[in-house]
């Protein structure tokens, strides 16, 4: 039970930074790397969609939303890492992206975890 809590917990969004420190806190402890990935398809729906939003130009939503929703997961899935393993921060946070296959992309958000205290 305790094990299914901890997997479920995460780390609140304002204490993640693409810096390499946490402005007005001190680190204590760096706790390593930690990840989210998540492997995304558009569906054969999907791409049809896109295919016709492409023939006007401009912003192909069902391709933003598709990466938004990519980015998102994997975000969360790294501060469910990142909180089972005793941080409470991250730093150096950056997002990559690799196409595995036509239409099959990979999407990891990663930094490193951290345990840090409010400055007094």
């Amino acid at each position: 039970m305790q094990e299914q809590a901890q997997r479920q917990a995460t780390i609140d969004p304002q204490w993640v930074t693409t810096a390499f420190s946490i402005d007005g806190a001190r680190i204590l402890r760096n706790l390593g790397v930690v990840r989210g990935i998540t492997v995304r398809s558009r569906s054969v729906v999907g791409s049809i969609g896109a295919a016709f939003q492409q023939l006007g130009g401009g912003n192909i939503t069902l391709y933003t939303e598709l990466a938004e929703h990519s980015r998102d997961e994997a975000f969360q899935l790294m501060l469910q890492h990142a909180a089972a393993i005793g941080a409470n921060g991250i730093i150096g946070m950056r997002y990559d992206a690799t196409e595995m296959s036509n239409g099959v992309t990979e999407v990891l958000a990663y930094g490193t975890a951290v345990v840090f205290e409010a400055a007094r």
